[in-house]
């Protein structure tokens, strides 16, 4: 009997924690085929469904350039990001030298603040090297902030892997960055999806930065040009902004469903080994 109560609680428990999740997903994915703009307006079970949003989206905003924007900065991101951080872990993980331990802390320490303090010192380094209203000089604060989470990580993980393995290849000829790219890496695959799924995801859900940033339509990126519609008075394009934020949960999705297995193994691993 007590084994039963448990086993229906548990699930009682998932059941709801899915319905949490999963509704608002659904009201939203609907809400984007409903006429008119406002959200309060919607059924969750429409009458009439109508693709005029979508239509709309593209037709009366610059979502296109938004997206390849936001697109763009994603995926040099996520290749400067990757490239950062594994060069740093493997270097905290293989070499022994003074300040490792202090730079590790430190680092640790870095992580607990987010970017966004930063955002004075920030705007007048953009505003003195001229980086304001471009969208890729945003990459410079996400790779830099991605630095010190992902390196403690990726250190754990790089620290399962036997440092013999690296020693047998400098036995043999291989320089130490040699034995980093045909080595580290090929056997570092879960947890470098983890950091570049992690990575490519930042510049589609942040707002903060590129809208203190970024400025002029041309120059937005999705999370700032979708707010606009929906920010202000005379702005109330809701279901056109439900239909933005679905088409934008399409990419990461995919990377999700495609790099599944990758993501629990690098998760796990890093944890486990750190």
């Amino acid at each position: 009997m007590k084994k039963k109560l448990e086993w229906f609680f548990i699930h009682l428990e998932l059941i709801v924690v899915a319905l949490l999740v999963l509704v608002p997903i659904a009201w939203i994915i609907i809400s984007s085929f409903n006429r008119g703009n406002s959200l309060a307006s919607s059924t969750f079970v429409p009458e009439y469904l109508t693709v005029d949003n979508y239509i709309r989206l593209f037709r009366e905003t610059n979502y296109g350039l938004w997206f390849f924007n936001t697109l763009q900065v994603a995926v040099v991101n996520t290749i400067v990001s990757v490239f950062i951080i594994m060069i740093t872990a493997w270097i905290m993980s293989r070499f022994q030298f003074k300040g490792k331990k202090a730079s590790l802390m430190f680092m640790l320490l870095i992580s607990m603040f987010p970017s966004f303090l930063s955002m004075t010192a920030i705007y007048i380094l953009f505003f003195t090297f001229g980086l304001m209203n471009k969208p890729l000089a945003l990459v410079f604060i996400y790779s830099a902030g991605a630095v010190p989470y992902n390196v403690w990580l990726v250190k754990g993980y790089l620290d399962g892997i036997s440092s013999e393995i690296d020693e047998a290849a400098y036995i043999d000829g291989c320089s130490y960055f040699q034995s980093f790219l045909k080595i580290t890496l090929p056997l570092s695959k879960p947890i470098i999806t983890y950091c570049a799924v992690s990575q490519f995801m930042v510049p589609w859900m942040d707002y903060i930065l590129p809208n203190i940033l970024l400025t002029g339509d041309r120059n937005k990126t999705l999370a700032v040009g979708l707010f606009s519609m929906i920010s202000g008075k005379e702005n109330s394009n809701f279901t056109m902004f439900a239909a933005g934020a679905v088409l934008i949960a399409v990419p990461i999705t995919i990377l999700f469903i495609l790099f599944q297995k990758f993501l629990v193994q690098g998760i796990a691993a890093g944890a486990n080994k750190g």
